[in-house]
């Protein structure tokens, strides 16, 4: 379970830039490839905020999806990946460029007006 040691290390990030301010929430892309499961990162999230820095006692973790998307050089396909197969949806080639679906970022993080 990959998931808890990722929202250790948000977590870690989040409460360092908060500078002892509240957290009220806390945003994330997550690449489809990263193969993050979201309902265990959820879980997680509850787990270690409530347990590393009292500034994330009460944020909520937002998680944002970012679909696996290649793009292929011979026919100019853009294709959206259902299974982790680096192949173009229309000609078939495997000789295609990953535009998106390894992100694993903070995006931001809202802290509570005093």
């Amino acid at each position: 379970m990959h998931e808890l040691s990722i929202c250790s290390a948000i977590a870690d990030a989040a409460a360092r830039h908060a500078d002892g301010r509240s957290v009220s929430h806390v945003t994330v892309q997550i690449g489809h490839l990263r193969q993050v499961v979201p309902d265990a990162l959820q879980f997680s999230w509850e787990v270690v905020a409530t347990t590393t820095a009292e500034e994330l006692t009460k944020a909520d973790l937002i998680v944002e999806e970012v679909p696996a998307v290649v793009e292929c050089p011979s026919c100019g396909a853009r294709t959206t990946l259902d299974m982790p197969i680096l192949a173009c949806g229309s000609c078939g080639t495997f000789e295609v460029t990953l535009v998106s679906g390894e992100e694993l970022r903070v995006v931001s993080i809202d802290l509570v007006d005093a």
